[in-house]
């Protein structure tokens, strides 16, 4: 790599760097919201909405497209991100 391109990249990955510190400041406050669904619900069993699931996917993939961005992709984030929070509500879920 030329000094020239290594020093454009190293400009690059600072803002990705401050990109990445944005998105996790979102994360703590999409968990916050999170506990305060899963402090309404009073049986497991409602953790899993298939149909939410199903509205948020189809939702974020006419969004992507709309952005020009692959649907792939944030298809991939979403169905981890969802997953990762129904098992954080499991592991969290009291018994009223």
């Amino acid at each position: 790599m030329s000094p020239q391109n290594k020093k454009k990249l190293d400009k690059i990955r600072i803002k990705l760097d401050r990109l990445d510190n944005e998105l996790l400041s979102l994360i703590k406050k999409r968990t916050y919201l999170v506990e305060e669904v899963l402090k309404l619900k009073e049986f497991k069993k409602e953790i899993i909405d298939k149909k939410r699931i199903s509205f948020i996917l189809k939702k974020i993939s006419k969004k992507s497209k709309k952005y020009k961005i692959d649907p792939r992709i944030t298809d991939r984030i979403w169905k981890n991100m969802i997953w990762s929070y129904i098992n954080y509500e499991k592991r969290n879920f009291k018994k009223k």
